[in-house]
């Protein structure tokens, strides 16, 4: 058996005492978007969730966290978080300011704790699942221990 290594998200979790569920899959094909990894690791792509990082007008960086089949509204986006307009992080930028790399992006972790918003659909599951931060690896934990964990908000940011 391979042994698993940490990821600054697992080490949290683990400090934390926080119960959670590693989930793996094999990422060799390149499929790593969130439907595919959905599929892979035999879960109902409502409860996985995908890691957004969005910067403001202000410079200032935000983490959105919703359904792998949804899309950020990047209007509602701002006004939650009261910016003129936030766009998508450059690729190039997202280890840099994470820690993580595209794919493999965590809300928990990152090298900064950066104002975190899951979608509010979270609420209607008690576990969700989002990346453990690597590719290939995700993990299940409740919606209220990742909200604690990141001190995060949840807020209506997806377009309908």
């Amino acid at each position: 058996m391979v042994k698993q290594t940490k990821t600054n998200a697992v080490r949290m979790l683990d400090r934390a005492r926080v119960p959670y569920e590693l989930l793996t899959y094999d990422y060799d094909d390149g499929q790593i978007d969130g439907r595919s990894v959905a599929k892979k690791i035999g879960q109902r792509e409502e409860i996985v969730y995908k890691t957004l990082v969005t910067k403001g007008t202000s410079g200032q960086l935000y983490v959105f966290v919703i359904p792998v089949a949804a899309e950020l509204d990047l209007k509602k986006a701002a006004a939650v978080v009261g910016e003129k307009s936030v766009h998508m992080l450059p690729v190039a930028d997202i280890e840099k300011m994470t820690g993580y790399v595209r794919g493999g992006c965590s809300p928990i972790g990152m090298k900064k704790l950066y104002a975190t918003y899951v979608d509010e659909s979270a609420l209607l599951h008690e576990q969700i699942i989002v990346s453990a931060g690597k590719i290939g690896m995700q993990m299940k934990l409740s919606v209220q221990d990742l909200l604690k964990l990141t001190n995060g908000k949840t807020a209506h940011v997806i377009k309908v």
